[in-house]
């Protein structure tokens, strides 16, 4: 072993040998290009130049180029697979994060972890491999897999796989692990998510490489990696479509803006830049150009944690499930034909009491010819139509006011005799009849623009809203198929909202569904990929929407429903989205292999898991031992605030620094913080939900529901007790949330009976 890593230094020497020749080349380039952009620029003098531009890209995508390659110097891979293809070549392959390839002999230094040979390093196993390569599948021998650990920027270790195996837990019973992922777990996190592109384990690589145009849905148990590698795919469809889409094309959907902070880095360390992150609520908000208030998904999960009247609770519980589900979407539907077969905002275009364009003819454009686009885009081609037929229109009527007029001279002319009192009249008439036409002549277009304005005004919110406004059309857009106590508390609560200037955040799904009728989606602005991460907190009605933005069903969602908080509005089986949204067409791959927390940690949360009787896999923990989730007593605030003081200071002396403090809700979080700063020299960041930053200290104070998806080195579950957790749904899976957070240690800090949903071995 001593003498392979001997090789292995020397091996790495030359690599950084080459790496920098290709940076010095490079720069040399790079100095040519700017010589040439200066010259370009100033023959340009300030006006657009094409080949300024080109100079421009060429040099920019240097300057990235050699930033890379400096920063592969330092640790320029971290991976090795020797591979004798079958009736070809012997190859040593040396795999990192970013391919780096000789201009000198085309031969790759390094080879990108997401290129197609790479695949032998997190999925093949010794002896007889293959991998896809474009040109087809590639057969061979695969002799060596071999793992790089660094200290200092120099190889410490390597292993070899089934070399330094120990064991893990997995599904069919026990498995093996390398020790290169086990030191690597055993590693303290900061505050953000970070790349993984060396440990990446077989079924998580298989994910990562899931073809682009194929929905898949992972259901991931808490820990087993299902946001890194959602992430990491990303990165890879970037790489392998690269010819076809860029980051601007892609689209991550994430739980808050905290979550999005969390995975902020992730993305561009892995050379992936200009992804749209945001969240579901912004995304429509901005779509919309909605403003007012927002109710949030939180706020409305603070309601029913808090409120004591159980009937009130369930109008709020069973209004969000009515509104989600896809059984809404038919009820818009039927709205929507509603208003269309009715057509009260058509009437005739009129122009002084002359028709220019009657409302049978708009009707039938609008009903029949045109019914195939989306509202308002048919009412744009009825403009247009009618714009091209407008001339004729204005001609036609010119010639009716001439017959009309001519009438009347002629009326006049018998009736009175000549004379100045006729003379007068006559003139009046012909005054009367030339101001009409130039009226008709020059006002017309402006006519029929303020009718389409008018017409085309009708937003989808003033569409929405009338839903809840007229009984009448609420009866038979619903068919009576929501019951009339919770139909009535539907109504009065939209009315009340949209009359307070509130938007409940159950209602965005809605609105959006009619603006996409309303408008409807330009391919263009179709994403070629999203990813929905906690996809179990979204309702069938979202995933929908979602589905209709992207090209080709092309979608990436991950979550698990074992921690669906928003059980209530959100996904209770992943089959219904697989049937309801997808037609059967989509991939489920299950995840229970976790990799964030020791065992102990893990199978004190199983319990809580269990009681949910959810029917899903146990969370599987790599075999990673540390100390017991330790449960404390405490009998007041001020003695559970000087445990938590103790604890975290001793976290921090183990090297420990990542810390949460998890209460059950913000306003426990609140008087929490209130005492800790009475009691502590440490600095702590109670964390609201609605932060625009990352937390400014690596210890928080932080409610259950905003944990999902992150992880700490140590957590301290405060006061998870019978009264503050009883048993029901919501609190099991609060709770499941809470104790799968935790890295390295566990606490719980509680002030009277412990909750029954965590069951003790």
């Amino acid at each position: 072993m001593n003498e392979n890593l001997a090789l292995e230094k020397e091996i790495l020497e030359q690599k950084r040998k080459d790496i920098l020749k290709e940076v010095e080349q490079k720069k040399k380039y790079q100095e040519e290009i700017e010589q040439k952009l200066r010259v370009v620029t100033k023959e340009a003098k300030g006006s657009y130049s094409q080949e300024k531009e080109n100079t421009e890209k060429i040099y920019n995508l240097l300057k990235k180029e050699i930033e890379n390659y400096e920063e592969a110097i330092k640790n320029p891979y971290f991976g090795r697979v020797d591979f004798d293809e079958k009736f070809g070549n012997q190859e040593k392959i040396y795999i990192g994060k970013k391919g780096i390839t000789s201009t000198y002999d085309g031969e790759e230094i390094v080879v990108d972890w997401r290129a197609p040979i790479a695949d032998l390093y997190y999925s093949g196993t010794g002896g007889e491999a293959y991998y896809r390569a474009p040109m087809g599948v590639i057969e061979g021998d695969l002799n060596l897999k071999r793992k790089f650990l660094y200290k200092d920027e120099n190889i410490d270790r390597i292993f070899d796989e089934a070399t330094n195996e120990i064991i893990i837990n997995s599904e069919e019973g026990s498995g093996l692990v390398d020790e290169f992922l086990k030191i690597n777990l055993e590693e303290s996190r900061g505050k953000k998510l970070k790349e993984v592109v060396a440990t990446i384990q077989k079924e998580q690589n298989d994910i990562i490489r899931w073809p682009k145009n194929l929905p898949i849905i992972v259901q991931g148990s808490a820990g087993s990696g299902k946001t890194t590698v959602a992430l990491h795919r990303l990165a890879y469809l970037l790489y392998r479509y690269r010819e076809s889409m860029d980051g601007k094309d892609i689209l991550v959907l994430a739980p808050n803006k905290l979550f999005l902070d969390y995975i902020s880095d992730i993305l561009p360390t892995l050379g992936t830049s200009d992804v749209k992150q945001t969240t579901f609520q912004e995304l429509v908000m901005k779509q919309l150009k909605l403003r007012g208030k927002i109710k949030t998904k939180d706020d409305k999960l603070k309601e029913l944690i808090e409120i004591e009247d159980n009937v009130e609770k369930q109008f709020i519980i069973d209004s969000s499930r009515v509104k989600g589900n896809l059984t809404f979407k038919t009820i818009i539907d039927r709205y929507i034909a509603l208003l269309e077969g009715s057509s009260l905002e058509i009437d005739d275009i009129l122009i002084s009491g002359y028709v220019l364009f009657s409302k049978r003819e708009i009707m039938r454009l609008y009903l029949k010819d045109l019914s195939n686009y989306p509202i308002n885009k048919r009412k744009d081609e009825i403009k247009r139509y009618l714009s091209l037929k407008l001339k004729e229109r204005i001609s036609s009527l010119l010639i009716q006011i001439d017959r009309e007029w001519d009438l009347k001279i002629r009326e006049i002319k018998k009736r009175m005799n000549d004379g100045e009192e006729r003379r007068h009249r006559l003139i009046e008439i012909y005054n009367e009849r030339d101001s009409l036409k130039e009226h008709v002549n020059h006002d017309s277009k402006k006519v029929m623009n303020d009718y389409f304005k008018h017409w085309r005004g009708i937003t989808c919110s003033d569409i929405y809203y009338k839903l809840f406004e007229d009984d009448q059309v609420f009866e038979i857009a619903t068919a009576n198929r929501i019951p009339a106590e919770l139909a009535e508390y539907i109504k009065n609560d939209v009315i009340r909202n949209h009359e307070n200037g509130i938007i409940d955040e159950d209602d965005l799904p809605a609105l959006f569904y009619i603006h996409m009728m309303l408008e409807g989606i330009d391919e263009k602005n179709k994403f070629k990929h999203i990813v929905v991460d906690e996809a179990q907190d979204y309702s069938p009605l979202q995933i929908y929407l979602i589905n209709n933005m992207t090209k080709g069903n092309s979608l990436t969602l991950v979550g698990d429903l074992a921690q669906g908080i928003y059980h209530y509005k959100g996904i209770r089986r992943w089959e219904d989205i697989i049937e309801g949204v997808f037609d059967g067409k989509a991939t489920f791959i299950s995840l229970s292999q976790s990799y964030r927390s020791t065992v102990e940690i893990i199978e004190f949360a199983n319990s809580a898991l269990k009681a949910q009787e959810l029917n899903i896999k146990s969370a599987k923990p790599v075999l990673r031992h540390g100390d017991k989730p330790q449960i404390i007593k405490s009998v007041s605030r001020r003695e559970s605030v000087k445990l938590i003081d103790e604890i975290v200071k001793r976290l921090n002396s183990q090297g420990k620094h990542s810390i949460a403090i998890i209460t059950k809700t913000y306003s426990e979080a609140k008087l929490l913080d209130k005492e800790l700063k009475k009691y502590t020299d440490l600095e702590y960041t109670l964390i609201k939900g609605n932060e625009k930053e990352a937390a400014h200290t690596d210890i928080v104070i932080i409610p259950t529901y905003l944990t999902k998806g992150l992880e700490f080195d140590g957590t301290i579950i405060y006061n998870p007790t019978e009264k503050n957790y009883p048993n029901n749904t919501l609190n099991q899976r609060l709770l499941y949330v809470a104790l799968t957070r935790a890295l390295h240690n566990e606490y719980i800090i509680a002030e009277d009976e412990l909750s029954k949903n965590i069951f003790m071995n």
